[in-house]
């Protein structure tokens, strides 16, 4: 985890960009939340005056904190087929066993298309 603290004069330069949500109450008013921060909610009686509130509530709440950005590498996951990956290259059997899978690919797909031309023959004779 890395963790970068700003100094004194970024956090003059830096600013703050922020969501919030705007809603017109039953009556009349507006409230104006920040997006993730539902304890930062103020309510106003137009929406500009609700946003200028959201604006000092939050100014007045950061005046004494610190904005720290904080980087958390991701674990490296690795595919779990990868151990088996070439384990059987040296083995004497590996190629004919290669060649049985292919024969007996070769015999199914065979299979199905027969099984195809009698669907497609019984469909042409209905």
């Amino acid at each position: 985890m890395k963790t970068t603290l700003l100094d004194e004069s970024e956090q003059k330069l830096a600013q703050l960009s922020y969501s919030v949500i705007v809603e017109m109450e039953k009556e009349g008013k507006y409230k104006a939340t920040v997006w993730g921060l539902p304890d930062c909610e103020v309510t106003g009686d137009t929406r500009e005056a609700a946003l200028k509130s959201i604006n000092q509530l939050l100014t007045a709440r950061l005046e004494n904190a610190e904005v720290v950005v904080q980087e958390i590498a991701l674990p490296k996951s690795e595919n779990p087929w990868i151990k088996f990956a070439g384990m059987y290259k040296d083995n004497p059997l590996f190629n004919e066993m290669i060649s049985e899978m292919e024969a007996y690919r070769r015999e199914v797909d065979a299979e199905m298309e027969e099984y195809y031309r009698k669907m497609d023959a019984e469909e042409q004779n209905k």
